[in-house]
């Protein structure tokens, strides 16, 4: 019984942290829920970045604070131990007495990682650990990985064919899916961090890669532009967000860096490598930028190319019903896979439908 209440409850945490996708970024989504005989008394989110955590918001909202001394406070993350932008959240619960603690999983910031829970515990408050440890560790993976990693938690979206097509024969690819499927492509936008994609994809339909289509910020945009192919007026370089633009050592001399730079748009260079640019060099940068997700929406080339690197996390495929034939453009460019036992292996989540197109989400597992 006691094992259902406080899955019934962290899935409310879990519910609350979704509140602050897309506004907490490089923090983690966080959730909290107080219980006192079997009731929530209080309830709050991780609002944004730089504002009090999940824990603190809960608190406040706790109309008799006496009750806290009967308390269960759930959180799905480990509360923080350290000073950063606010005070550790450990410190305020052990102030206020709460009686208990249920946590989803461990932060896995070495400024955290178990500290958090040892302060709770050295002061006599029970802690319960890994209720619903699989479904808290998922929604925050990007800043999971980002910690174990410290490379950005990468999506590689693709919109292709029932018969794996993301083009006709010649290259038209507007659109291939209906409304409420692009509606989410811009929702799922507002969550990541970044979108990317290369100079060819961006230049072939003018492409904006900002927040359009629903409510929600307008994540970083990052192009992959080796010589700077890309004019000027462009929609990409437009002020709607700030845009980076990744460059070859090569083009360090042009003229176009300064022009680029008038407009707010940084330029950064990196090494070249198998014909591009150094695609881990490109996401370590971003990192070091607290880019801690990243979606990228690019050709078959560059899904193929982050593909054969090992930097794909997960890919979303919206598939519309539709066929384009045997001399359309295909989703991938080759793998070079040889052998059935060779290709690469995914996990598929549930599928679910955006009016008639279907959404197919699978994380790499090699």
């Amino acid at each position: 019984m006691a094992q259902r209440e406080d899955a019934f409850f962290m899935r409310r945490c879990l519910e609350l942290a979704l509140e602050g996708a897309g506004r907490v970024s490089p923090n983690p989504m966080v959730g909290s829920v107080i219980v006192c005989n079997g009731e929530i008394i209080g309830e709050g989110f991780h609002k944004q970045y730089g504002g009090p955590h999940a824990e603190v918001h809960a608190i406040a909202s706790v109309a008799d604070e006496a009750l806290l001394r009967h308390s269960t406070l759930y959180v799905n993350l480990e509360p923080c131990s350290h000073f950063g932008k606010t005070p550790p959240c450990s410190d305020l619960v052990v102030e206020k007495g709460i009686a208990r603690v249920v946590v989803g999983c461990r932060d896995p910031n070495v400024k955290v990682a178990g500290k958090g829970i040892a302060r709770l515990l050295s002061a006599g408050i029970a802690v319960t650990e890994g209720v619903l440890e699989v479904e808290s560790l998922k929604l925050n993976e990007a800043f999971i990985k980002s910690h174990t990693v410290g490379l950005p938690f990468v999506c590689l979206k693709l919109a292709e064919t029932f018969d794996g097509k993301i083009a006709t024969s010649t290259g038209a690819s507007r659109w291939i899916t209906g409304e409420e499927a692009r509606r989410e492509v811009h929702r799922l936008r507002s969550f990541y961090d970044a979108v990317l994609s290369g100079e060819a994809t961006v230049g072939a339909d003018d492409a904006e890669l900002t927040v359009r289509l629903c409510e929600g910020r307008n994540p970083l945009r990052v192009v992959l532009d080796r010589e700077l192919r890309l004019p000027l007026e462009a929609k990409v370089f437009s002020s709607e967000a700030q845009t980076i633009v990744f460059a070859s050592f090569s083009s360090s001399v042009s003229a176009k860096v300064a022009q680029l730079s008038e407009r707010g748009v940084r330029v950064v260079f990196v090494n070249d490598r198998s014909g591009g640019l150094d695609l881990r060099e490109v996401l370590s940068e971003l990192h070091n930028r607290q880019v801690f997700s990243v979606l990228v929406e690019g050709g078959s080339r560059l899904s193929a190319s982050l593909i054969r690197a090992k930097l794909v996390d997960k890919i979303a495929m919206f598939v519309a019903p539709k066929l384009f034939g045997g001399d359309a453009l295909g989703s991938f460019a080759p793998l070079g896979v040889t052998m059935p036992d060779q290709g690469v292996n995914l996990r598929f989540e549930p599928p679910c439908f955006f009016g008639k197109d279907l959404l197919l989400e699978a994380y790499v597992l090699s």
